[in-house]
């Protein structure tokens, strides 16, 4: 099997944090999955993962004080394998794990994921559990002194102990009995704990991609938090299929200001099964897991900034919020096949030109006589923008239609000029004659 072919374009779906938090129940994703399958997954959206500490039996009762409770009872086997908890998931219940949940998702053409920290809980490590296939337990392969900063679930494991891989081998069997299409490890693309060493996560990294291999499931990688490293580029680049360019985005403009920089770091790493991700997209209803519902704070055009973003640069689109609550206008915004076009048929994404006021970005259809061409305003005003075509490097413009509105704009001269709202964006395609 070659990872690559796993995730031939960017994955898209939903993940249950930024709406559910540590809170999401069973209930709660079958009804987003069936508002997927009814809704969007025409327009290509597909995935549906189930994120953080579905494992943990009390998980999100204590949100006053911890986000994650310290040394909470979870649900485990005797291979110290973590096991969803059957009082949210009542169809795990009898050692069934999340394969009836996987299997209902399956069922409406859709694909399951999980979210798992990296390394081996801790309490398997203090209670001396077993591993499967090993004769050693938990706490000869655990590192006690790797621990994420934000998460006090799991220890670390050590790659070099026997048993290490026989552990994430045992794990990802486990899924693959399940149905899983799709892991998002956490606490593993930057350690950032260890200012003297943070990647030092890379042993795990490749333990997580022989166990996939393993399996001989296609079960796609994505790696979290970053922000990822790029002198590390090449070793994502050959062992995992995403792997996030940010720590975790929210719905502030000064957090998408800054993505452009993070993009135009990573454009040229963007390949088929390798894709530098952008995080989800905070749209719609958010929080209710944190202890308070809000509606994004995104502006619409900045919404439409945010996707133009994602889409041109070729991000994995992940929503976080919660579907059943769309309305019309985010519906509108995420289900644009014209715009979607350029996640499956479109390449070579690059930065044209950035500054303090504005930025213009620049690609090219796979299998059409086109480009692509994004123009975003960084100001409080409404701004005209104009690229020459010259710096884009084309002539013989055919035809020119802004995506998001579908008005067509006139070919004259040697400019191409838009008007951008403050915070907005237009996408336009490009059709070209005498190719």
């Amino acid at each position: 099997m070659n990872k690559n072919d796993f995730a031939i374009t960017p994955p898209m779906g939903w993940n249950s944090y930024d709406y559910y938090d540590t809170t999401v129940t069973e209930q709660d994703v079958k009804a987003n999955a069936d508002y997927m399958a009814a809704h969007l997954k025409e327009h290509g959206w597909e995935y549906v993962v189930v994120d953080i500490e579905w494992y943990a039996h009390n998980a999100g009762s204590r949100r006053d004080v911890y986000q994650y409770i310290p040394f909470e009872e979870v649900e485990m086997d005797e291979y110290s394998r973590l096991l969803p908890d059957p009082a949210r998931f009542p169809s795990a219940a009898g050692g069934n794990g999340f394969k009836p949940l996987a299997d209902y998702v399956h069922s409406m053409g859709l694909k399951f994921g999980i979210h798992i920290m990296r390394g081996i809980p801790r309490n398997a490590a203090h209670r001396h559990t077993k591993i499967l296939g090993a004769n050693v337990t938990a706490n000869e392969i655990a590192n006690p002194y790797s621990i994420s900063r934000w998460n006090p679930d799991m220890y670390g494991v050590d790659p070099s102990k026997e048993g290490a891989q026989e552990y994430y081998d045992s794990i990802f069997a486990l899924y693959a009995e399940w149905g899983v299409d799709y892991v998002k490890c956490d606490d593993i693309c930057n350690t950032n704990m260890y200012p003297h060493d943070p990647y030092s996560a890379r042993g795990e990294i490749e333990m997580l991609h022989k166990a996939i291999l393993k399996t001989e499931r296609p079960i796609v990688l994505s790696l979290s938090p970053g922000p990822a490293l790029i002198e590390q580029a090449w070793h994502y680049e050959t062992y995992a299929n995403m792997w996030r360019i940010t720590d975790d985005f929210w719905d502030k403009w000064e957090l998408l200001l800054n993505m452009f920089e993070r993009c135009e770091l990573w454009q040229n790493h963007v390949s088929k099964g390798c894709f530098p991700d952008c995080d989800m997209l905070p749209l719609g209803w958010l929080g209710k897991g944190f202890g308070h519902e809000w509606y994004t704070n995104f502006t619409e055009d900045e919404q439409i900034t945010m996707m133009t973003l994602w889409c041109i640069f070729r991000s994995p689109l992940m929503l976080g919020c919660e579907l059943t609550k769309l309305d019309e206008k985010t519906t509108r915004l995420i289900t644009n096949d014209k715009v979607l076009r350029l996640l499956k048929e479109s390449e070579g994404a690059r930065q044209v030109e950035r500054d303090a006021s504005h930025a213009v970005w620049f690609s090219r259809d796979t299998k059409e006589k086109a480009y692509y061409l994004a123009m975003f305003n960084f100001t409080g005003e409404k701004q005209e923008l104009t690229v020459t075509m010259d710096k884009l490097g084309i002539e013989n413009i055919a035809a020119m239609e802004e995506l998001w509105s579908g008005n067509i704009i006139p070919v004259t001269g040697n400019e191409i000029k838009a008007k951008t709202a403050s915070h907005g964006a237009v996408l336009i395609k490009i059709e070209l004659s005498g190719f």
